[in-house]
């Protein structure tokens, strides 16, 4: 039975500028700021955290159903999710958009300036859950602010368990809206800049939310996780990568990893390393969907990183 992902899709449009942006950005004229950087090569990636979710979710054998609003420029995308076996029956056109776009531009000091165009997500809430079927459960993932409403709402009233991951979609929320997402969800999960985010607007820490749901998972960067869950916390220890190419896109690699481990109802310890090493595999690679997961190469991977056999 599939995870319903609702969220969205993008393009992400990757720029390296072979320099540093504060060596041409004069502080004492911010006000009349008029710059442009030189960035001879561009990458452009498929991206958005339904397509990102669903990708990883299927790279470790689990039976993702992407759910979101594209544009006219969407045919690449829908040809690479074809070559993937990944379903596009709840992706849904929007005639005379855009797919969302994302423009980064990253400086040799790492700063980053990107743009953002919605474009077809702002039509998100276009889509319907029951227009798929049944499910087994579900996750609440960044998209346009009316789907991300609507589709935890449809959710509820389906009765179907879900992930409420508000990620960079926080700024659209105050602390009402929060917490009308936290009490229709059966599992939070935040990165821990956006727990204190919304600690701050709700007035609930990780273990104040754990109270309302089964769990908050709280990803702590090289530190690991924690799984705030039946009055306990469970401590995740960090997969370490091999190299730390680009962590664009490794919130979803664990997001995909939760979803798996829910699926297949595993412990909570084990879920968090699935998901904590899909992490790190995907900050090895460039882009957010360019690495491959070979399931008998990651059991063995999972047994040096954690020091116990993978049962999944």
């Amino acid at each position: 039975m599939s995870a319903l992902i609702c969220g969205s899709f993008a393009f992400d449009n990757i720029m390296v500028f072979q320099d540093r942006f504060k060596n041409h950005i004069l502080p004492d004229k911010i006000h009349i700021l008029n710059v442009s950087f030189l960035v001879p090569e561009m990458r452009r990636e498929f991206g958005g955290c339904a397509g990102n979710i669903a990708y990883n979710l299927k790279m470790i054998g689990g039976d993702p159903l992407p759910m979101g609003t594209v544009g006219d420029d969407f045919a690449p995308y829908a040809e690479w999710m074809d070559g993937l076996g990944i379903p596009r029956r709840c992706v849904t056109d929007v005639p005379g958009t855009l797919t969302a776009q994302a423009f980064i531009t990253t400086d040799l000091d790492d700063n980053q300036i990107t743009a953002f165009h919605p474009g077809a997500m702002n039509h998100a809430a276009q889509n319907a859950v029951a227009d798929a079927g049944t499910v087994k459960l579900g996750i609440i993932a960044p998209d346009g602010r009316d789907g991300m409403i609507a589709h935890a709402d449809q959710m509820r009233e389906a009765g179907i368990p879900y992930i409420f991951d508000p990620g960079q979609g926080m700024p659209m929320f105050d602390g009402d809206d929060l917490l009308r997402f936290v009490d229709g969800a059966t599992w939070v999960t935040v990165n821990d800049y956006e727990s204190e985010l919304m600690a701050e607007r709700t007035g609930l820490g990780p273990a104040a939310i754990a109270e309302r749901v089964e769990a908050c998972i709280v990803t702590r960067g090289g530190e690991g996780s924690r799984i705030y869950t039946g009055g306990e916390v469970i401590d995740v220890p960090p997969a370490r990568p091999a190299a730390v190419k680009d962590p664009t896109g490794c919130g979803d690699a664990f997001r995909a990893g939760l979803l798996y481990g829910l699926m297949n109802d595993l412990p909570w310890a084990t879920t968090g390393r699935i998901a904590s090493l899909l992490g790190a595999i995907k900050i090895e690679h460039a882009g957010t969907q360019n690495h491959r997961v070979d399931r008998e190469a990651f059991a063995a991977r999972y047994a040096r990183e954690f020091g116990e056999a993978l049962d999944w």
